[in-house]
């Protein structure tokens, strides 16, 4: 997927998310959180639980349990929901679009800052630093960041034996 195609797709799913907002539909959320889904794993890799329920997307403040939704529950919860999810969208648009940060799913585009003229789109790559100037201390540093960290190597082995019944 390119930068400009993902860009692309985005937006889609952000002016969705909105008309989903200003007019709720149950079947419409459903398919447009599964294209969402799509889209953001593909990009940027699948979301577990965690990530999920860090967002708080698909987590109403009012659950409605044991019995069907009224039609205003129903278009509350839409339009929560709905705005949780384009708040995600619209933060991985401007990781993409304003920020240039690399993604998963890339295969090429161009970035912010790259010639908007550059006719054969080759896939992004880290920056090109055989021109910077060689820092004369960094290997002393290096070696000094590896002593203090051999300092600390035993701090996260156990201390104690762990009984078996709290293995996992």
């Amino acid at each position: 997927m390119t930068r400009d195609e993902l860009i692309r797709r985005t937006r889609q799913l952000v002016d969705e998310g909105d008309r989903l907002i200003a007019v709720p539909s149950m079947g419409a959320l459903r398919v447009w959180l599964q294209l969402s889904d799509d889209l953001l794993a593909t990009a940027w890799g699948s979301m577990d639980r965690y990530h999920l329920a860090w967002l708080m997307v698909g987590k109403p403040t009012a659950i409605v349990r044991g019995r069907a939704m009224t039609t205003e529950e129903e278009a509350a919860y839409v339009r929560e929901v709905a705005g949780q999810k384009t708040a995600a969208l619209r933060m991985s648009l401007d990781a993409v679009e304003r920020q240039g940060m690399p993604f998963l799913g890339e295969t090429g585009g161009i970035g912010p800052g790259a010639a908007a003229e550059a006719s054969p789109r080759s896939p992004d790559r880290p920056p090109d630093r055989s021109g910077l100037p060689a820092d004369p201390t960094l290997s002393e540093r290096l070696a000094d960041a590896r002593r203090k960290a051999d300092e600390h190597r035993d701090h996260g082995e156990r201390r104690a034996p762990r009984p078996d019944k709290m293995q996992r």
